[in-house]
């Protein structure tokens, strides 16, 4: 006889566990299935020990610069060095700590039951775990993503690193090359960069970050070049070989050498969802071509009784839309109420240094929409406190719509640019219009305070 809860959740990561406390709140039976690791990517592979090892490379950063501040040594120690693998323990504690945290939290609620194997579905809401039948009225796929590991021409000749694999990397590399210049990529070509390692990006589209306004792209290219890292933008045709005891990367770009030499190469080539081994078929959840799982306004998938939430359903590729994603279903479920997907306000943010904040569209994006806009820009360079602290690459932009006078996106790529960016985001989901901003009293100084200065200049767009 199959065993029986109120409700299945497959997958511990950042959605999970919180409906699982929710919904064994409002006294229910409630299974978790993990195949892998509690805490799901943040926590193992992404927020958690990638941001642990930002910090770490921007230390090393600023020892570097130490000189431009009056810091002296007392004795000459030469050059800053640095020890990947002290960064690659407090990485790893990080990790263990966060993931003990959320085994935690999961052994204290009652009615909970963690299962650890592989969920597989063998009919409506009826899923095999380690050859026993679980089954329950409710089924909560929470299943993540990975690494995408495109089929490029010598793949089986090279030991290449993804995100996961290069985490508790303990030998620094000679020579990174990082192929995929978008979000994650980035982050590690100029973590590598600062621990030591020379770096090439190799970005088979025209820019870094293509889904940024070319301004942003060009000024995250001119600050990682001038670092020393070197950018190969248009590799039209990459492919993967050996020579020796060194890794190729063929690129034919539009000008430089056809082929990358180093010693070794990460792909950075975008994610997949981990939805083609639950047999979802059998439930009759429908997947889209990529093999996201398909949902309603609410988060339902194809199949009554079933819903996705994370990174799995395509809505959302951040831990923080995964736990709004949880916060809808419960509100949902639990409280009565009519919560929406479409209503988020999507904000994320690119920890290079300086980092990227961005909120709302694109300024690209909003001309697309045909509406009179205002835009309106403004340099790091005349912020105080950029200039302060010797931190001025960067600027503020800002799209609002000339007739609403709501504001439609917003980016702060600086020094403190993936905090500043909440107070925007925080005016967008008050509802509030630009000329609301006016009667504030920024803090100085900050970053921030340069936001109501920004709002002042909106002029038309031309």
């Amino acid at each position: 006889m199959p065993r029986t809860f109120d409700a299945i959740i497959v997958g511990a990561g950042q959605a999970g566990p919180a409906l699982a406390a929710r919904l064994t709140g409002a006294g229910q039976t409630v299974a978790i299935v993990e195949r892998h690791l509690v805490g799901g990517t943040c926590v193992n592979t992404g927020c958690k020990p990638t941001k642990t090892l930002v910090a770490s490379a921007y230390a090393a950063h600023v020892a570097r610069r130490g000189s431009e501040y009056g810091v002296e040594y007392a004795a000459d120690p030469g050059p800053v060095r640095f020890n990947l693998p002290v960064a690659a323990a407090r990485a790893r504690k990080v990790i263990l700590d966060s993931r003990k945290g959320n085994e935690d939290w999961l052994a204290s609620m009652p009615g909970l039951t963690l299962i650890r194997g592989h969920a597989r579905f063998t009919g409506p809401r009826k899923l095999e775990v380690n050859g026993e039948t679980i089954e329950a009225r409710q089924v909560f796929l929470n299943v993540g993503g990975r690494a995408n590991v495109p089929d490029f021409p010598g793949l089986d000749q090279v030991d290449y690193l993804t995100n996961s694999t290069i985490i508790p990397l303990e030998t620094l590399p000679e020579h990174l090359i990082v192929v995929g210049g978008s979000y994650i990529g980035l982050e590690f070509a100029q973590m590598y960069r600062r621990f030591g390692a020379k770096v090439t990006v190799v970005e088979m589209g025209p820019r870094l970050v293509g889904k940024e306004d070319e301004d942003v792209s060009a000024e995250i290219r001119a600050f990682l070049e001038a670092e020393g890292i070197e950018v190969r933008t248009s590799a039209c045709c990459i492919r993967l070989g050996k020579r020796g005891d060194k890794v190729t990367v063929g690129v034919d770009c539009t000008e430089g050498a056809p082929v990358v030499e180093g010693s070794h190469v990460l792909l950075a080539v975008g994610r997949r969802p981990n939805t083609d081994d639950l047999g979802l078929d059998m439930a009759g959840v429908a997947v889209d071509e990529r093999g996201y799982i398909k949902v309603d306004e609410h988060l339902k998938t194809t199949a009554e009784g079933v819903w996705a939430m994370g990174d799995c359903n395509g809505k959302g590729a951040f831990t923080h839309t995964a736990w709004n994603d949880y916060e809808i279903v419960a509100a949902n479920l639990l409280d009565g109420a009519d919560r929406k997907v479409s209503e988020r306000i999507l904000g994320y943010a690119l920890y290079v240094d300086p980092p990227l904040g961005r909120v709302g569209l694109t300024e690209a994006q909003a001309r697309k929409t045909g509406r009179p806009l205002l835009v309106a820009k403004r340099p790091m360079t005349r912020i105080g406190r950029a200039v302060e602290k010797g931190e001025t690459w960067g600027f503020m932009s800002m799209v609002a719509d000339a007739e609403t006078r709501q504001i439609l996106g917003a980016a702060v790529l600086g020094t403190g640019g993936d905090e500043v960016i909440h107070g925007v985001l925080d005016m967008m989901n008050a509802g509030a219009t630009i000329d609301t901003y006016q009667w504030a009293v920024p803090i100085h100084p900050t970053v921030s305070e340069l936001i109501p200065t920004l709002i002042g200049s909106l002029g038309p767009a031309t």
